[in-house]
């Protein structure tokens, strides 16, 4: 042995050691100072506090041994707000401890694993940072979260809830050979809820685009919890080659991790639940060589492209950005129960008709609790070998082999997910000790993760008397999710109620419902972040002033971020005609209701529309609310529309609109002159339509325009009295 050279590096170790020093920074100033003298081993501490509108440029070269750090001096208690962002270029980085927060970044992205196109991080880690509703505050414009570029770096237990304006959670990029072939690791990340965004672009992770579908990314994406991530019928696409998902958990999330593009991905290990919630999605399969094993699927409600488990056709010879076709991939060993579509040859059409070919399906559970017509069958399956599979309450098979129909007893194991009792189906489905990630053990475990519970009711009960502004009195008083509980008699308002947050306004359960006038040109204006329910009232317009385009409820007149609810229940409204196109509800461009609810309640001697979802106009797939449903009301003496909605374009992405009238009578609806749509309800581009228990009298007829998709309206049971029968027809027809 040389003891010369040992001794030398022995010293040089320790020296590297003694060397490496810690510096706290207190000001941006100061930070861009000790950047500049950073070595390997060093540390960079942030002080505690709010750091406002920094942009973080994070550079230097460490080694794998002595990375060079940047952390909080307290983890959670460094905020960067305002506008901010941070940006990692070099070897061996390390950032840990950061909340972004109260802001939005001035740039692309919140954070990037590169400075400019040529400065790009590898070997680098982001861990335990937080960005939290850290959004732009116009709804539609785009950027991203976090995009990964370089090679060999890791983001690691991170919590990103809330983003609400368009542009992807998180990306990896593959736009230049440095940022290929990159075996990045995604792992232990909490991706909490992505409200519905009602356009595409609401993707919660997406690696690689069509253009560089074809080249290897090599990504491993494992043990990460998506709760609730809703933005898109995509919640993870992938878009490249050899990348990994294993071991995550998808807990009530609308969409599927979809093999958008690129050859040569594993899927396995991963666990769905969707808790019969709806549009809840798991596994989309599209390209070559894919392998879909071991996944656990439950309680999926999902349809079309967002089923539980799909299976697309392609396009013959597709271009680099279309679908390509299905080859030599294997479905194998998945447990699948209370999933409502399965889907083979998906999509099929004129243009998508590449069936799947030399595919194996071989070794999978289907168990349904209530028997179910589940699996779909779209087109020629005969290049999917059926193998080994194991049905129970499938009403009608896709093979006359490969499915053995029996009856499978399932008992809980001790990893909570449910397993076939009996010994002989063992080697079926999902393997016994298939491990489940918890909640707990992804994100920082110093910040705390979101609890989803209902907006409305969860306050204090406030009691309002009768009176002038009485209710706007107690609005300004009013908490989050607070009750406003009038008592009989009259009310006054002579200014705009605005509200951005949950709040009920409820009139008494006995007796005749209080009265409210107002004599602004609005009653209530939902700002961001607001929500409201209406109960036992009755609303008077006589008093509103004479001019036109007057409501009872609008939204802002800027992009509103949150996505709000509004409950009509039990309220007469009347006297909306001061004027002309005086709607009861009316909305801003770039404004979205995650659910819009009137029951029990009637409207008469309405000049506009009753419900008015139609600002979006652009035809770019984007839309005002996801759920509409008008249930037992009356609608008399309406010079628009009862319903008005509009959704343009031709983009796939969205799982809505979707409309349900029942148990309603509309008479002397849509024959204003200004009811530019003819119609006594206009539906365009709404997905999922259901209108039936309901009389029309004296009405004009009920108007269905199908833009794309794959549009389901059934229409029955209606009693039409002088009104024409419903009409419903292809955008093509309708645009003659």
């Amino acid at each position: 042995m040389n003891w010369n050279r040992l001794i030398f590096a022995l010293a040089l170790s320790v020296s590297c050691i003694v060397q490496a020093a810690e510096i706290k920074v207190a000001s941006q100033e100061e930070y861009q100072a000790a950047l500049l003298n950073l070595e390997p081993g060093d540390t960079m501490v942030l002080a505690n506090g709010e750091w406002r509108d920094f942009e973080i440029r994070f550079t230097g070269v460490g080694t794998p041994d002595q990375p060079i750090t940047l952390r909080a001096e307290t983890k959670g208690q460094v905020v960067i707000s305002g506008e901010s962002n941070l940006r990692l270029s070099g070897e061996h980085l390390l950032v840990t401890g950061l909340v972004f927060r109260n802001g939005h970044t001035p740039t692309n992205e919140v954070i990037a694993f590169r400075i400019s196109n040529d400065e790009l991080a590898n070997h680098s880690r982001v861990t335990e940072v937080v960005i939290d509703h850290y959004n732009n505050p116009e709804r539609f414009e785009r950027d991203y979260w976090v995009i990964m570029y370089g090679r060999h770096n890791r983001f690691d237990h991170n919590y990103l809830v809330g983003k609400s304006n368009a542009g992807v959670t998180m990306a990896v990029r593959l736009n230049s050979p440095e940022s290929q072939e990159n075996y990045h690791r995604i792992d232990h990340n909490y991706f909490g809820h992505r409200p519905i965004l009602g356009s595409n672009g609401g993707e919660t992770l997406r690696i690689g685009t069509s253009k560089y579908s074809l080249t290897v990314s090599g990504t491993t994406v494992e043990n990460n919890f998506f709760e609730r991530c809703n933005g898109e019928v995509e919640i993870i696409s992938s878009k490249s080659g050899s990348n990994v998902f294993r071991g995550n958990v998808f807990l009530e999330s609308r969409g599927t991790l979809t093999l958008r593009h690129g050859n040569d991905n594993l899927i396995e290990n991963n666990i769905f639940l969707g808790n019969s919630k709806g549009h809840t999605g798991g596994i989309r399969v599209i390209n070559k060589r894919q392998t879909v094993r071991n996944n656990y699927l439950s309680g999926l409600t999902g349809h079309r492209f967002g089923g539980g488990l799909v299976i697309m056709n392609g396009v013959p010879d597709s271009p680099i950005n279309r679908y390509h076709q299905v080859e030599d991939s294997r479905v194998e060993n998945n447990t699948i129960i209370d999933v409502h579509h399965i889907e083979l040859a998906a999509g099929s059409d004129q243009e998508r008709s590449a069936v799947p070919v030399r595919t194996t399906f071989s070794g999978n559970l289907i168990v349904n609790t209530e028997k179910r017509d589940s699996i779909a069958v779209h087109d020629d399956i005969s290049g999917i070998a059926f193998s080994g599979n194991i049905a129970d309450g499938v009403a009608k098979l896709p093979s006359d082999s490969g499915f053995e129909q029996r009856g499978v007893k399932l008992a809980q194991a001790d990893n909570g997910l449910l397993h076939p009792e009996a010994s002989s189906l063992a080697s079926v489905g999902v393997a016994r000790d298939l491990k489940v990630l918890q909640r707990s053990d992804t994100g920082p475990s110093w910040y705390p993760k979101p609890d989803y519970s209902e907006v409305f009711d969860s306050g204090n009960v406030l009691q309002v008397p009768p009176g002038q502004d009485t209710l706007t009195e107690a609005l300004e008083k009013a908490g989050a999710g607070d009750v406003l509980q009038l008592q009989g008699g009259d009310y006054t308002v002579s200014k705009l109620l605005v509200t951005d947050r949950a709040i009920t306004v409820r009139g008494p359960a006995e007796g005749p419902p209080p009265t409210i006038q107002f004599e602004r040109t609005t009653l209530f204006e939902l700002a961001d972040g607001g929500s409201l329910k209406l109960e036992r009232l009755a609303i008077d317009g006589t008093l509103a002033p004479d001019a036109y385009g007057n409501s009872v409820v609008r939204t802002s007149r800027y992009s509103m971020l949150s996505n709000y609810q509004l409950v009509v229940s039990g309220v007469d409204v009347t006297n909306l005609n001061t004027n002309h196109s005086f709607n009861f509800l009316k909305v801003s461009k770039h404004t979205f209701a995650r659910s819009i609810e009137i029951s029990n309640s009637s409207f008469s001697d309405v000049s506009g529309h009753v419900i008015a979802l139609d600002r979006e106009i652009d035809d770019l797939g984007i839309y005002n609310a996801e759920y509409i449903n008008v249930l037992n009301s009356s609608f008399t003496n309406i010079g628009g529309a009862a319903v008005n909605i509009y959704r343009g374009g031709t983009d796939e992405s969205t799982f809505g609109p979707q409309v349900v009238l029942k148990g309603s009578r509309l008479e002397n609806v849509g024959a204003n002159k200004r009811n530019k749509t003819r119609s006594s309800v206009f539906l365009l581009g709404v997905q999922r339509t259901r209108i039936d228990d309901n009389e029309f009298i004296d009405s004009k007829p009920v108007k269905v325009v199908h833009t794309v998709g794959d549009p389901v309206t059934k229409i029955g049971s209606n009693r039409l009295e002088s009104t024409p029968s419903a009409s419903v027809v292809d955008i093509s027809e309708y645009l003659r």
